[in-house]
């Protein structure tokens, strides 16, 4: 038999009721922005009065409410973990094991707030044990970050499933916000807090308390600087922190310290002993291994890890000639043995509101808190005060009237109500009064009585004074953080500064030889523009002698090293540079060069030479325009090139030579074979022209220039194969101004009308 389903008194609700007809952007932004808001207020920002974020908080919590106290016994990091997720932070085990590791390491927070036993990680960037390994308990920051809990300082509110309570900000005198710094990303914003040292954050705290009108800079006299757990040295200016500190927006450059370790015979070592803060040492020194192995600094030979508890990285260079500050330069370019902090001082205020805040609102903002934290306590403990007076005067009362009190016990059947009315009892002295036991009737006790009274009437006068005092209050204050300074300054062991704080020399050029191994080449180039670069000297006579292309030979043969710069002239008047490490090795017939650059076709190749930053070119076009150049001024490492030499339409560049050092003139020859010779001095520096006029022609335009000294006289290679220069010692017949026509030259000249 079927089942009969019986009708509902009502009628069935309709699902498609509860459908709301919105736009779907309007509707997305609402929920995005309801997670946007989770997310900012109850993750990722920290509180700006104790530092930390909820899931911090609650851990800590949890620890304080098993009773890990320092002095107490550690208990399991799963325990720890279970009663967090159980009962306050309703997420995931892994995340809040995290957070619980990195307070308790001490190269990650500069106070860590857990001590931690077993294995929670090393600053290699290995990861912590499982959490049914280690065990955990609080340190005495967390434990001084906590004090007051008790004593009504702060409201509490209803955990997730309203079971318990967990305080909603710790009120404890510690300025963790500063000193151990915080960092996270939510939604659409972002914190990123160094760690500070706690000395200095009391000292600007205590002078900003006696001088609240002081401008931002003054709190720099206190505060240097972030000092890292890890230390390491803050390379920036005095200026840039101080800006940063204002604005609460900037970075901070860290590098590594390290020293120069002498291992005798003229040999060295850097030795590096600390590393920027958040560096992985494992991964830094795969880093600098694999530069090694691919030969990106060939002044660096090795790098080794002789770490225990310190950290010792040994790095040796290639030679004992190699400049220490040099390599260690290269090495901050290269690797994250110098790195950048960022600052962004974005916290949740006391209204829950997320702000940037430079270092003077920060401090500011939290002696608030202290001095409303301090006021709350001696409210708390004046309404302690006042319930145990109200019960020591009831217990003197009966000491008064011991015998009628016994009396009254004895024969009333409800005793409490008689002795309220006789004596003017409150509901609580009487209860009080019942309870005493019979060893308390002592004539001792009654005089205890009378002393604890006093004493508690003394301190209510006190806390009075206080409550109404604002001055006395920031005195209290003051005398708080004096006592906390001395348990974290400078002479402690962990309240030393550890991060050097010195401005780095300008930044200076690393030189070429840092970065590319010096070898010797051959370079070669052929007519058609194929090049390429043999290793070592060999002969240039050797090397014009080596296989071309058929119909191809060789054009320009000279030596040079892998680290040079060559520079290529063009016939249009760009020059071009290219690397010496770069080129095509020597086998085959290399490459061409318009692979390299934007060499337009049909333009020709003037000279390609080894550039060297002091010396100086002269160039000169073929209708007997020129100027001098300077190397270092026309080097141009891009394929387009430099444009240097304006050709006129119709000319092309016909001389591109380097000028000696001790040269102080120059020799011109025309097509029409005149001569002409003049000092050096007449041509014009130019980084870019058409320059100046040369020599004067009727016809045709300009063969050849050269460069030379005059004392030693005008030489040019003579004909055949001999080898042999000529020299004309007197020249008093061609010494001209610059731009004369000149006369035809000595007996002997080239017939091609060319130096050589």
């Amino acid at each position: 038999m079927a089942d009969v389903i019986e009708p509902t008194d009502g009628p069935l609700e309709d699902p498609f009721q509860a459908i709301v007809d919105a736009p779907f952007d309007a509707a997305l932004s609402e929920r995005y922005l309801v997670y946007a808001l989770s997310t900012i207020t109850a993750r990722s920002l920290p509180d700006l009065r104790d530092g930390l974020k909820p899931v911090h908080r609650r851990l800590l919590w949890a620890m304080r409410q098993l009773k890990l106290d320092p002095t107490g016994a550690y208990k399991k990091s799963a325990r720890v973990v279970g009663d967090v997720i159980g009962k306050y932070h309703p997420h995931g085990d892994a995340s809040v094991y995290d957070a619980m590791v990195r307070l308790a390491q001490d190269f990650s927070l500069r106070y860590p707030l857990v001590d931690g036993q077993g294995n929670f990680g090393n600053i290699d960037g290995d990861n912590a044990a499982a959490y049914r390994y280690t065990e955990a308990r609080m340190t005495a920051a967390a434990i001084e970050l906590m004090a007051g809990l008790d004593d009504g300082t702060v409201d509490y509110r209803p955990t997730y499933n309203g079971e318990d309570e967990e305080p909603e900000i710790f009120p404890g005198l510690f300025p963790n916000l500063l000193a151990n710094g915080a960092s996270g990303i939510a939604v659409g914003m972002a914190t990123s807090i160094p760690p500070q040292n706690v000395a200095e954050v009391i000292d600007a705290a205590t002078h900003l308390i006696d001088n609240p009108r002081c401008d931002p800079i003054d709190l720099m006299q206190f505060v240097k600087g972030p000092d890292f757990p890890t230390g390491g040295q803050i390379v920036d200016s005095a200026a840039a922190i101080a800006e940063a500190y204002a604005t609460g927006r900037g970075a901070f450059r860290i590098r590594a310290r390290w020293s120069v370790e002498d291992q005798g015979r003229g040999t060295w070592v850097a030795v590096v002993t600390e590393i920027p803060y958040q560096v992985q040492k494992g991964k830094l020194i795969e880093a600098i291994a694999q530069i090694v192995n691919d030969k990106k600094l060939p002044i660096l030979a090795d790098v080794r890890d002789e770490s225990t508890d310190e950290i010792r990285l040994v790095i040796e260079p290639k030679s004992r000639t190699v400049d220490p500050d040099v390599l260690m330069e290269s090495l901050f370019k290269l690797t994250e043995l110098e790195s950048k902090f960022p600052l962004n001082l974005n916290v949740l205020g006391a209204d829950r509101t997320p702000r940037v805040m430079g270092l003077k609102d920060v401090l500011a903002a939290w002696l608030d808190h202290q001095i409303e934290v301090l006021v709350r306590r001696s409210q708390h403990r004046l309404g302690k005060i006042d319930d145990r007076v109200e019960l020591l005067d009831g217990y003197l009362v009966a000491y008064l009237n011991l015998d009628r009190v016994i009396e009254i016990i004895r024969t009333e059947d409800e005793p409490k109500p008689v002795m309220m009315v006789e004596f003017n009892l409150t509901d609580r002295q009487a209860e009080a009064i019942l309870n005493m036991r019979l060893r308390s009737l002592r004539r001792l006790e009654e005089m205890e009585i009378k002393g604890e009274r006093d004493k508690l009437m003394a301190e209510r006068e006190g806390l009075v004074q206080l409550l109404e005092s604002p001055q006395r209050q920031r005195t209290r204050l003051k005398k708080d953080l004096a006592a906390l300074r001395d348990r974290y300054g400078p002479e402690t062991p962990l309240g030393k500064r550890r991060t050097l704080i010195e401005e780095a020399a300008p930044a200076r050029d690393i030189p070429l030889e840092a970065m590319i191994e010096r070898e010797p080449i051959t370079v070669i180039m052929s007519q058609r523009g194929w090049v390429r670069a043999m290793k070592g000297h060999v002969a240039l006579d050797a090397a014009e002698a080596l296989k071309f292309k058929e119909g191809d030979g060789p054009a320009f043969a000279f030596h040079a090293q892998t680290t040079d710069k060559l520079l290529l002239v063009a016939e249009d008047g760009r020059l071009f540079t290219l690397a010496g490490d770069k080129l095509p090795g020597g086998r085959g017939f290399g490459e061409p060069v318009r692979l390299m650059i934007d060499l337009p076709d049909g333009t020709g190749i003037v000279n390609m030479f080894p550039a060297k930053a002091e010396e100086r070119i002269l160039l000169a076009a073929s209708d007997g325009k020129g100027f001098v150049a300077k190397s270092a001024e026309v080097i141009a490492e891009t394929r387009k090139g430099r444009q240097v030499v304006n050709v006129r339409t119709g000319a092309k560049l016909a001389v591109a030579r380097v000028i000696g050092a001790d040269h102080d003139y120059v020799a011109a020859v025309g097509d029409n074979r005149k001569l002409v010779v003049f000092p050096l001095n007449e041509l014009p520096e130019m980084g870019r022209g058409q320059g100046v006029t040369i020599q004067k022609y009727k016809d045709g335009g300009l063969s050849d220039a050269t460069s030379f000294r005059l004392e030693d006289g005008l030489s040019w290679a003579m004909g055949g194969d001999t080898g042999r220069t000529r020299t004309e010692t007197d020249l008093s017949p061609w010494r001209v101004a610059r731009g004369a026509s000149g006369r035809m030259p000595p007996l002997g000249f080239p017939r091609d009308n060319k130096f050589g």
